[in-house]
């Protein structure tokens, strides 16, 4: 599969690598993620000056109207850097909610904002109680006197302290909505938390919390924020697993044992080889999720979505392993960046959904699609 930029695209590709080589190296990492917000926030608006927050949203909010796959080589980047920036959770996944199912008054109030980093919106939806499932919700919403109130529990919420968080919740009907909250408020009780790769989040509780409810289908809206966050996930677990291909080419390279370089052993260099064939795999499963947002037959979405994901778990888990065992002992220490790469790549497996579940719902939708196919035929033959 290839898919070539264009001078624009390259252009912003080049300016991105070159900020976050300068403002978000590794060492700069490590000092961003010891301070109590747990990321570098500086860095954030000059992402926003690039124009990188702004990349898919219309330009009548303030963005470039870009197609998902023009987030290839942004994703690609930042997961390269290992940067801790809140893109996944406001510039994707919020940002796809609000488009969905906010008003026009909320579009406009929201959306600039999220396009020229001036805002931060997260977006809450995984249970303490859910597992595999996508659609889990368990959070009540009840409409009291007018107003909406929100009651329940929400983990692992990507950057919440401080921001403005899109939640999903079912209402008095069991019907899923969104609502746009405000975490400060009465009833809202952020417990702060780090993953396992030092990204921060919180653990949400919810009582009788006010909440303002984006007016448009919720479901649809929810099924798309969770699409387009699993596509970028992809591209994402791209650049990661290209930063421990290149950590570990280099160390094979360079590591001297017996006079001379581990890389010369001819087993090292088997597995090199097929670091770099996972690696092609993942860049054309990177590729394809990000070009199944544009499919408009739910189900053939659905299929390569899983199907992208799917091999993006497996090849990105052989990569970042594969890579800790060529580098030994060195490689699981807090001082080296590889072993990061191996943390990053385990959340970015389990945000959603990992590879054994999305196998599951590839073959599930390919057994009903197999069904279907076999149901025609035989209508037909009748």
């Amino acid at each position: 599969m290839q898919f070539e930029l264009d001078l624009e695209q390259e252009q912003l590709r080049d300016s991105l690598v070159r900020l976050l080589q300068a403002q978000a190296s590794f060492e700069r990492r490590r000092q961003a993620v010891a301070t109590p917000q747990g990321w570098d926030v500086s860095l954030w608006p000059a992402l926003g000056g690039l124009g990188v927050t702004a990349l898919t949203l219309p330009e009548a909010h303030g963005g470039f109207g870009q197609r998902p796959v023009a987030l290839l080589p942004v994703l690609q980047a930042l997961g390269h850097s290992l940067a801790v920036q809140p893109f996944l959770p406001s510039a994707v996944m919020a940002a796809t909610a609000i488009l969905r199912a906010g008003s026009q008054a909320q579009q406009l109030a929201l959306l600039p904002g999220i396009a020229d980093a001036s805002r931060i919106v997260v977006f809450a939806h995984d249970e303490p109680a859910a597992r595999q499932p996508s659609l889990w919700v368990e959070t009540r919403a009840r409409c009291v006197d007018g107003r909406w109130r929100l009651d329940g529990h929400k983990h692992n919420v990507l950057f919440a302290a401080g921001c403005s968080i899109v939640v999903s919740a079912r209402d008095e009907e069991q019907k899923i909505r969104l609502f746009l909250l405000d975490p400060t408020q009465p009833g809202v009780h952020l417990t702060p938390t780090r993953l396992i790769d030092d990204t921060p989040a919180a653990a949400i509780e919810l009582v009788g919390a006010q909440a303002e409810p984006l007016l448009g289908d919720g479901l649809a809206a929810l099924q798309a924020a969770l699409d387009a966050g699993s596509a970028a996930s992809c591209g994402e677990t791209l650049g990661v697993a290209q930063r421990a291909y290149d950590l570990t080419i280099d160390y094979l390279r360079t590591r001297q044992q017996f006079g001379r370089t581990i890389g010369s052993n001819q087993a090292l260099r088997h597995r090199a080889a097929e670091m770099h064939v996972a690696l092609d795999t993942l860049r054309s499963a990177a590729m394809a999720g990000l070009l199944a947002l544009e499919i408009e037959d739910e189900p053939e979405r659905t299929r390569e979505l899983a199907r992208a994901r799917m091999l993006a778990s497996r090849h990105g888990t052989f990569i970042t392993q594969q890579a800790i065992q060529l580098h030994g002992g060195i490689g699981m220490t807090i001082e080296y960046a590889v072993g990061h790469c191996l943390r990053r790549m385990a959340v970015l497996d389990a945000l959603f959904g990992d590879g054994a579940a999305h196998a599951a719902r590839l073959g599930a939708s390919l057994a009903v699609q197999i069904v279907a196919s076999d149901e025609g035929r035989a209508a037909l033959a009748a």
